[in-house]
């Protein structure tokens, strides 16, 4: 029986988020929420208190087999060797062989012989089809396994994705969901599995891109409602994606696609961190990392007063007009309630000094800042 593909895609939550009166928009090839009410009012909450997102367009794939370790070591830019306990999570980038970056990628380590990762909603089938040829390429004992529920095949069982994110995220829903206390020690970027008598198998991964604590809980498609509920009738309130933009941008949080892209190493926009370039392994792309020079720097600007905000590839100008690079992203930020931007600038800019950008036609002068703009709620250092 073939199976009917909506065009936009939804995920297993879009009919409570229509009940529930959500503004809707297409995001990549799906129909997603970008704000039940008031997106300063939900991003707010999720820096004050705690709120939900439907993230269950992300793609999380499962790499099975006896070269699943040794198979990402040579994939991935951060060494997959580091986790030795099961639940350990590694960020990195995926790389082309130039060294620009494919995508950025979250692994757990369930066991030996299986690692989950997690790509990018827009970048999932292109992300696998490049780790399908690697598997050709190197000739690894690895199946690759797509969870989310338009790639699934067969009898394998979809699984959706949603994130509590706030200071009181982890204690909300150990209330809502009294199973998952068992998760109660798991550290920053680690993960649990744990079964609840009512929904079956959750793992709980201590990770997110708000710049806030939480869960990111990965959940079977069929009972994804069903936790939704749990966590809404416990007095969590759901936030969309438009306050995840402006929670992720205070936060100095990368998108793919707009802040990176395979023309950007992952030295250009302040990764370098999640490179390991040590001399007993080799890589996708690390030969030509190694070689190649530092193009950008990833910096914030701040803007004064009641400047526009700036749109992406927005030109980045000295104040004496030369361009020196370009914003990548940009947003309001209701926490410092000025326009901040996440930008792409010549290596010999200054942090703390002024340029120019320009916004609609005219310039408007932003001083460059260290991202993040807010840690823990608090904005950072005088932006």
């Amino acid at each position: 029986m073939s199976q009917t593909i909506l065009h936009p895609l939804r995920t297993p939550l879009y009919e409570r988020h229509r009940f529930n009166l959500a503004r809707m928009a297409e995001v990549g090839d799906w129909s997603m929420p970008v704000a039940y009410g008031s997106q300063i009012e939900e991003h707010h909450t999720v820096r004050e208190d705690a709120a939900i997102f439907d993230f269950s367009h992300m793609c999380v794939v499962d790499i099975h087999g006896v070269d699943a370790r040794m198979f990402l070591r040579k994939l991935l830019a951060n060494d997959i060797g580091k986790l030795r306990s099961p639940g350990k999570a590694l960020y990195s980038c995926m790389l082309n062989m130039e060294g620009g970056v494919i995508d950025d990628v979250v692994v757990y380590y369930l066991d030996d012989e299986c690692f989950r990762m997690v790509l990018n909603a827009h970048a999932a089938s292109r992300d696998i089809e490049w780790i399908l040829a690697q598997v050709v390429e190197t000739k690894s004992s690895v199946t690759l396994v797509a969870r989310r529920e338009d790639m699934v095949r067969g009898d394998v069982e979809a699984l959706a994705m949603i994130a509590v994110q706030g200071p009181n995220a982890r204690e909300r829903v150990f209330r809502a969901i009294p199973s998952t206390r068992a998760a109660g020690k798991v550290k920053p970027f680690n993960s649990i599995i744990v079964h609840d008598f009512a929904v079956g198998e959750m793992m709980l991964g201590r990770t997110g891109k708000t710049g806030e604590d939480g869960f990111e809980m990965i959940v079977l498609a069929k009972h994804a409602g069903q936790v939704w509920d749990m966590l809404r009738s416990a007095g969590i309130s759901a936030a969309g994606l438009d306050a995840w933009e402006t929670l992720r941008l205070e936060a100095g949080m990368h998108v793919n696609g707009l802040d990176m892209d395979p023309q950007t190493s992952p030295f250009d926009v302040g990764l370098g961190w999640s490179v390991d370039l040590g001399p007993e392994r080799d890589f996708v792309g690390k030969a030509a990392l190694q070689a190649r020079r530092q193009d950008w720097q990833f910096v914030g600007l701040a803007f004064e007063g009641s400047a526009a905000v700036p749109r992406t590839q927005s030109p980045v100008m000295s104040l004496e007009g030369e361009m020196i690079g370009k914003v990548t992203s940009g947003t309001y930020s209701p926490t410092l309630r000025i326009a901040i931007a996440l930008a792409l600038l010549t290596p010999d800019i200054q942090v703390g000094s002024y340029v120019s950008v320009e916004v609609y036609n005219k310039r408007i002068s932003a001083k460059v800042v260290r991202p993040p703009f807010v840690r823990n709620g608090s904005p950072v250092g005088e932006q």
